[in-house]
């Protein structure tokens, strides 16, 4: 069961719906999922079909992926399930928003995942002004943070979350952790409607530090959830802190303007754009045409 010290809530990043149930018997609880292409990638019913040889049609992907979804969905109706739109560096935010609208109609408890660039902030804004609920994904700093704030002001709290991506921060030598640090001492100064999503979690010792940090969500993949609930997990003490001194630190940056319209703000960054590269390599690859 949820350890009462416990404030951040537990997600599992998986594309499985196999793994939420082991979850579910081993933890006892979770409070949501996140899915995108690459996870559904590695879905071994996936899996085993592209070992035979055999690509999807478009919407027979669509159909998989739905279904998918509506089987985590039964499994924790009282959380939050991320799907996440196809985009690439060419998709308009009209062609997101349009995903969007078909996507969060799958589930009652869905947040349609949308890339934090021009496209995906443009299409968030319409979208939670129309009751759409939005994970701005594959954040990298601080000012695409503000961005996600600042376009979606007309959500409430639990409708926006924004997930910066720690581990691939750290893959390029930047301390991945201080990014969550820094979103949340900005968003203190805020009315709160945006909810911080850790994510890129690689181990343990990230997953402390963030709920140290008090973020208000964290995201999971299986196999460091697995080291969970075999009682690994114990309550940070508020001098806990992820090592690695090898990484450059990330400053904070005090004078981000909220007065700015979020097309005025530094929102573009190059992981970003690798990682939508990435993320729609792995649905092509799927895919027959």
């Amino acid at each position: 069961m949820r350890p009462g010290w416990l404030k951040t809530r537990i997600f599992l990043d998986s594309g499985d719906p196999a793994e939420t149930k082991k979850v579910l018997e081993s933890l006892g609880y979770l409070d949501g999922q996140t899915t995108n292409p690459t996870l559904v990638a590695r879905n071994p019913e996936v899996k085993a079909r592209l070992d035979r040889g055999e690509k999807f049609k478009r919407q027979e992907l669509l159909d998989f992926y739905k279904k998918t979804i509506q089987e985590i969905s039964v499994l924790i109706p009282e959380g939050s399930v991320s799907i996440e739109t196809y985009a690439d560096a060419q998709t308009t935010s009209g062609e997101i928003l349009e995903q969007a609208q078909e996507m969060f109609a799958w589930i009652p408890n869905a947040h349609i995942k949308m890339p934090t660039n021009s496209a995906g902030l443009e299409a968030a804004q319409r979208a939670v002004r129309s009751g759409i609920r939005v994970n701005m994904t594959l954040c990298f700093s601080q000012e695409q943070a503000a961005a996600v704030y600042m376009a979606t002001q007309a959500g409430q709290r639990g409708d926006v979350f924004v997930s910066p991506f720690i581990g691939r921060l750290d893959d390029i030598g930047l301390m991945g952790v201080d990014l969550i640090e820094n979103i949340i001492k900005m968003f203190d100064r805020c009315n709160g409607h945006v909810m911080v999503l850790a994510a890129s979690l690689r181990n343990i010792y990230q997953l402390l530090h963030v709920i140290r940090l008090g973020a208000d969500i964290a995201t999971i993949p299986f196999k460091v959830l697995e080291q969970c609930t075999k009682g690994e997990i114990s309550q940070p003490g508020s001098d806990f802190h992820y090592q690695r001194p090898e990484l450059k630190r990330i400053k904070y940056e005090p004078y981000i303007n909220f007065a700015r319209n979020w097309q005025e703000m530094n929102f573009s960054h190059s992981l970003t754009d690798k990682g939508i590269e990435l993320f729609s390599n792995d649905w092509n690859t799927l895919l027959s045409f």
